[in-house]
């Protein structure tokens, strides 16, 4: 018996340069990962509002072409940008649209802090302070204590991008100070920050998510996909 392949549907910003790669390298073989972008390349909220209103109607067709089993809205920051109710009119929007499962990496953090059972988040981003905020407001919205919220600033996209995984650990050593998180979230689908998770969590000894391991993780759950040796 011939077993077909996974189908999933990834929508990312334009200018994102890390999810893609990202959700190749850590899916494997045993699913087809098909992209659609939405034009962006400042993160800041009025770009990303208008992302949304211009741009992701026309991808939610494209990408409902590839007939895909499970879709992925990949931006954190996007999701963030009102209540909980807003990143989950998002992901209904895409079902309705493409006729598959959708989730949103937010969606998938938030289920995510409740699989471990954390409490005390602290917020880690690329983004400049509103964004950041945002992201605190959903994350204490839906439950959660955020203890410390600090962004690098950024506003161009591909500068997210390029920002280290070093440059990552560095930036969360010297802003974690004394809050005593119980998990510390890594913010944002085009930020290295899955590379930095292993060496945060062995430095501060505690469970560490970021945004694209968040919604891998999401994906293997909900499709049954099994893990890439190594990943």
């Amino acid at each position: 018996m011939i077993v077909q392949p996974l189908r999933i549907g990834l929508i990312v910003p334009s200018s994102n340069t890390v999810m893609e790669p990202e959700f190749h390298r850590h899916l494997g073989e045993d699913s087809i990962v098909s992209t659609a972008r939405i034009l962006l390349e400042d993160v800041t909220r009025e770009a990303e509002f208008q992302m949304l209103g211009d741009h992701l109607a026309n991808a939610i067709v494209e990408i409902g072409t590839t007939a895909p089993d499970l879709v992925v809205f990949g931006c954190t920051s996007a999701g963030a940008l009102g209540t909980l109710a807003h990143d989950e009119a998002i992901a209904a929007r895409i079902a309705k649209g493409t006729k598959a499962r959708a989730l949103t990496v937010l969606g998938a953090v938030l289920a995510e802090l409740r699989r471990i059972g954390a409490r005390k988040i602290a917020v880690f981003t690329p983004y400049i302070e509103e964004l950041t905020n945002g992201i605190a407001a959903s994350l204490n919205e839906a439950g959660f204590q955020v203890v410390q919220a600090v962004g690098m600033g950024i506003r161009a996209n591909l500068e997210i991008a390029r920002v280290t995984p070093g440059e990552i650990v560095s930036f969360v050593e010297s802003n974690i100070g004394d809050c005593a998180p119980d998990c510390v979230f890594l913010s944002c689908t085009n930020w290295q920050a899955m590379d930095a998770i292993e060496t945060l969590r062995k430095k501060l000894g505690k469970p560490v998510l970021s945004s694209n391991q968040a919604a891998i993780d999401a994906v293997r759950y909900a499709n049954r996909v099994p893990a890439v040796a190594g990943n």
